[in-house]
């Protein structure tokens, strides 16, 4: 098995700026670990995929959010803790990409063909 304790991309930072990539980096290297379900439900799991994933994501998160979740032992309640408190981000910051995101592809299209 590859050393999942390596970071392979940019924890979460607590200023809360790369929440929406985080979560999507998590899911697929735990998808790629064969982790996933770990995260999606509340199964019947080995103690070795539990704590690889707990491993993995306390790796991948802000040293002050590791400190406040210190007590949590279960990757599925560290996720849905981080979830319950990050949530509406997905309701703040991605209009705002998806509204920058129009714009900038609308802008290009209308360069494109002189509009």
């Amino acid at each position: 098995m590859a050393n999942i304790e390596n970071q392979k991309f940019i924890a979460f930072d607590i200023s809360k700026k790369n929440y929406l990539s985080w979560v999507l980096d998590v899911k697929l290297h735990l998808s790629a670990k064969k982790l996933r379900h770990i995260i999606d439900e509340d199964n019947a799991v080995s103690n070795e995929e539990r704590v690889t994933a707990l491993i993995f994501l306390r790796h991948h998160i802000d040293d002050g959010l590791k400190y406040e979740y210190v007590t949590v032992e279960n990757p599925l309640e560290l996720w849905q803790n981080l979830n319950d408190r990050f949530e509406y981000l997905k309701a703040v910051v991605l209009p705002k990409v998806l509204n920058d995101w129009s714009h900038h592809t609308i802008s290009r299209f209308q360069n494109s063909f002189g509009i």
